[in-house]
């Protein structure tokens, strides 16, 4: 069922002190938010910007900007209640820029954790006065953390200026293994010294204060053609953070010496770019996608974004596919707290994946032949 028109959401009513979600939901909510402010106006939204900017300046060096969260920053405060006094995140990397955004929009301490199903929950979790972004706290109580090369993503333990290496989780919290699976209990747990460890596959850095930052997984690091070594999981971070993107899964490999990615796009953003094209903006979702002229801007505009951030020449996705498809935990393709999973995500667009990189089979007007492709990914997935 939709939700009425005007109905005031649930964190509005409840009015929560603690608020903890997915980074996927304060992505959403930063995008909401500056939705709002773009809708106000250019200049509205430029003095918007500025207040953020102003107040993370402040909040770096220990202090609050009280006329600016009187005047510009209590009514953002108003969609989490006016309450809120810390919100947590965990399961996936939060990125910094939307960490600081959230800080300084609604006033509240924003923290992150660290933790696998393996190790009984969080085995790190940041203190709250900690206003570095992107890491994810020091070791709880009774848990150890220690790190090991991994030299093949050449990430050594001897790095400059801090060592780095897969993460490896130790203390009573470790699980004696996994239910009927002794091979894959004896490839991720190992007792050393009277402690149980666990291989997280996670590839982490130690910094001098004992905190924690996650770099990606191992998994989620693919070699290009010419031997760079490239985060999926990075450049997925900072892709979300564009409006046009609800969710998105890049990928590369070996014999390309370039990434493409798959995006879930945003409905409304999508129906903008429509609209300052003077295309149709009514059509649904698929249509849209399906619009040439639409892709093409979207696809374009999601480039130069990721371009215009941090991401390094090589990590940005020079071909970029719209899928018309929802990705939610019911078709497959991600998990209930929607991050992605790669491998159903490859196989169900792998005839698009192809025809990014020009390998797709051609039909004699020169399109991508899908039709069959898409049946049979629908009937395995859907």
């Amino acid at each position: 069922p939709r939700w009425p028109e005007g109905a005031l959401g649930d964190l509005t009513l409840l009015k929560p002190s603690l608020v903890v979600c997915v980074p996927l939901i304060v992505d959403r909510i930063r995008k909401g938010v500056n939705e709002v402010a773009a809708s106000k106006g250019p200049f509205f939204r430029a003095l918007f910007d500025y207040a953020v900017q102003y107040k993370n300046f402040w909040l770096d060096l220990g202090f609050d900007t009280p006329l600016l969260n009187m005047l510009v920053f209590k009514h953002v405060r108003l969609l989490l209640g006016n309450n809120v006094k810390v919100l947590a995140c965990g399961s996936a990397p939060l990125s910094g820029h939307t960490r600081r955004f959230v800080r300084a929009c609604f006033g509240c301490k924003v923290i992150e954790g660290y933790g696998l199903t393996e190790t009984s929950g969080a085995a790190t979790i940041m203190n709250a006065e900690d206003v570095s972004a992107e890491r994810v706290g020091a070791p709880l109580p009774g848990c150890y953390i220690r790190l090991v090369d991994w030299p093949e993503g050449n990430y050594h333990t001897s790095d400059k200026p801090n060592p780095r290496g897969e993460i490896v989780v130790g203390g009573v919290c470790v699980s004696k293994g996994y239910f009927k699976n002794e091979e894959l209990t004896r490839e991720s747990f190992r007792e050393e010294s009277g402690i149980r460890w666990f291989y997280t596959g996670d590839i982490g850095e130690i910094f001098p204060d004992g905190t924690l930052k996650i770099i990606d997984r191992k998994k989620d690091l693919v070699k290009l053609q010419y031997g760079e070594y490239i985060s999926l999981g990075r450049v997925e971070s900072v892709i979300k953070t564009c409006p046009l993107v609800d969710n998105v899964c890049a990928y590369g490999n070996s014999l390309h010496t370039y990434l493409v990615a798959l995006v879930a796009p945003n409905l409304k953003q999508l129906q903008r770019v429509a609209r300052d094209l003077g295309r149709e903006v009514s059509g649904t979702l698929k249509e849209l996608c399906e619009d040439a002229e639409v892709a093409k801007a979207a696809a374009e505009s999601i480039i130069a974004y990721a371009r215009a951030s941090e991401l390094q020449k090589t990590e940005v996705p020079l071909k970029v596919k719209l899928c018309a498809e929802e990705w939610k935990p019911d078709s497959g393709l991600v998990t209930p707290t929607f991050k992605i999973r790669r491998k159903p995500l490859q196989s169900f667009y792998q005839h698009d994946i192809d025809a990014l990189y020009g390998s797709g089979k051609k039909t004699e007007c020169g399109k991508c032949d899908t039709s069959a492709h898409v049946s049979a990914r629908r009937q395995m997935y859907l």
